[in-house]
């Protein structure tokens, strides 16, 4: 056994990195206590001493952190796997940004379209209004023609066929399509919303009178709808 082991090994120059090779050329393996063959012996020095076992794993600290002593570990950069929240979460979070988002452009969307209707509404109650307010505003321009071509046909110079009498009949025909209509003739039983009463005469009136009738229409009157545009101006009687 003296022998075996005396010989324990040499020390030649390397051939390649020009680190030392150790050739262990002992017969008996020191581990095994067996006979070993040579050529296995030193390849398997040459090989241990070219390709040393690692070295021990560092400490670590059962907390998570680094034990003292230890080489730091760098930290991962921001964006990295690992780090920040986790994509699942983000995804989630974006998801409810968007959901909110289509929730509020649907609450204003609603509201927009209420007050388009309201808005429609109101237009279709006013239009008839503003209608006949703009024909009213042309029927008070017209008054006194009007006013002229009632007193002509009272005195008889609108005789039928006349020029003239064709140019009164078109002009109240055409107020008529427009929803123009005259107030007050006589024999009609007084009405203070539609007439004007200027003179209060003794006449005969007509039978079945019970109250104050128009006897005389000086200017008739003219409502559009419900709207009375100039009331009559008349002459009234009561019954004896």
């Amino acid at each position: 056994m003296t022998d075996a082991y005396s010989s324990a090994g040499s020390q030649e120059p390397a051939e390649d990195d020009g680190r030392p090779v150790i050739r262990d050329k002992r017969r008996i393996d020191p581990q095994t206590g067996k006979v070993r063959d040579s050529g296995a012996a030193e390849g398997d020095s040459a090989v241990s001493q070219q390709n040393p076992e690692p070295g021990p794993e560092q400490p670590v600290d059962p907390t998570g952190q680094q034990a003292p002593g230890s080489t730091p570990q760098p930290e991962a950069p921001a964006g990295a796997p690992g780090s920040g929240p986790a994509q699942g979460e983000t995804d989630v979070q974006n998801e409810g940004g968007a959901d909110e988002r289509a929730a509020e452009l649907q609450d204003q969307l609603l509201r927009e379209k209420a007050a388009f209707h309201n808005y429609r509404e109101l237009m279709k109650r006013e239009r008839p209004k503003d209608r006949d307010a703009a024909i009213g505003s042309v029927v008070e321009a017209l008054l006194p023609v009007m006013d002229d071509i009632h007193l002509a046909r009272e005195h008889g110079d609108l005789a039928e066929g006349t020029p003239f009498a064709k140019i009164a009949d078109k002009l109240e025909s055409t107020l008529t399509r427009f929803g123009v209509q005259s107030i007050g003739a006589k024999g009609e039983a007084f009405d203070p919303t539609l007439h004007e009463a200027l003179m209060h005469v003794q006449a005969d009136l007509p039978e079945g009178s019970e109250g104050t009738t128009v006897v005389q229409v000086m200017q008739p009157g003219y409502k559009i709808g419900d709207r009375v545009v100039r009331a009559a101006r008349v002459s009234v009687a009561d019954p004896a």
